[in-house]
């Protein structure tokens, strides 16, 4: 096959053949098939590279909106097309990446698009009618801040009571099979609140038998699923404990906990680089864009102005 009739179908079967080599994680290589075989390839898989113009770029990605795919998902279509358009001319199939020169627009924000982050007054509803069966995971949540994927992989030999911390070492993927953090950052120590050692030292006695030594197991002793963990035990707690929306659905998700530690943090004035080691944040930057308006205080803004003037003027 000549260079000019190389096709995007081309580089997409190349691009995941390369992903395979670098033995990417189970779940990332899924979504990345996913992105290739079910919205790139069937859409402009048959365009020639040689020929493929920004234009023919910006009309898939206007092609995914239209068709109702989220932004979300557009975004990390897009990366994909990139990446793959990237391998593209590393193996000299073409010479430019037209992909990097088209960006999804930004949405103009609404209230909506805010994540929400539980309460103080949901928060102790949770951990005082959390279920036995999974008061603990949701605890060390709340004060820790830890993924839900951490803790589901998280394994007593990493829980240091004698130090009154958790080492986050490892996680556990959405098959149930156990990795590293996906960045470095993700490997931290993170400190225990009383609330915690207290709540694992009494959850140690309960806890299922676990051959892998899982601080969190199913009643198997194996990895649990997230998506039973929330359509089964957190959902209809919330639901049962009136922590819903208007319409009477569960008002957030699992991640939400995560949420609500990190405006504890901030609440404690703990500066956002110490809150960016304790999440596990790859950047300041992700933290600050995540949870820099938790960081704003008005009030006190309005007292530093006043100073301002105020030093000015007596000058």
């Amino acid at each position: 096959m000549t260079l000019t009739t190389k096709t995007v179908s081309d580089a997409c079967n190349s691009w995941l053949k390369t992903c395979e080599r670098n033995a990417l994680e189970r779940s990332t290589m899924k979504a990345y098939r996913s992105h290739a075989r079910i919205h790139i390839d069937p859409r402009i898989g048959d365009l020639l590279l040689s020929e493929l113009s920004r234009g023919d770029v910006r009309e898939f990605m206007d092609c995914l909106m239209d068709d109702g795919v989220s932004r979300a998902l557009v975004k990390k279509v897009m990366v994909s097309l990139r990446s793959i358009l990237s391998e593209a001319v590393e193996r000299e199939w073409i010479t430019h990446n037209v992909a990097i020169d088209v960006k999804l627009r930004r949405k103009a924000r609404t209230v909506d698009d805010e994540k929400i982050i539980p309460t103080k007054a949901e928060i102790r509803l949770i951990i005082d009618n959390a279920p036995k069966s999974h008061r603990a995971m949701f605890v060390t949540a709340i004060f820790t801040g830890m993924r839900i994927s951490e803790l589901r992989g998280l394994t007593w030999d990493c829980v240091d009571f004698g130090r009154r911390v958790i080492k986050v070492i490892k996680r556990a993927d959405e098959f149930g099979e156990m990795g590293p953090p996906k960045s470095r950052a993700g490997v931290r120590e993170i400190p225990m609140a009383p609330k915690v050692v207290e709540t694992l030292l009494a959850w140690r006695d309960d806890a299922s038998e676990s051959d892998a030594n899982l601080v969190f197991p199913n009643g198997a002793g194996r990895v649990q699923n997230y998506s039973n963990i929330y359509n089964r035990i957190f959902k209809p707690m919330l639901v049962a404990n009136s922590i819903t929306k208007a319409s009477g659905e569960a008002k957030f998700g699992i991640h939400a906990l995560r949420h609500a530690a990190a405006s504890l943090f901030i609440e404690q004035g703990w500066n956002p680089k110490k809150i960016q080691t304790l999440l596990g944040h790859a950047s300041i930057t992700m933290t600050m864009d995540t949870y820099g308006h938790l960081f704003e205080t008005p009030e006190e803004d309005v007292s530093l102005f006043e100073k301002l003037e105020s030093d000015l003027m007596a000058a």
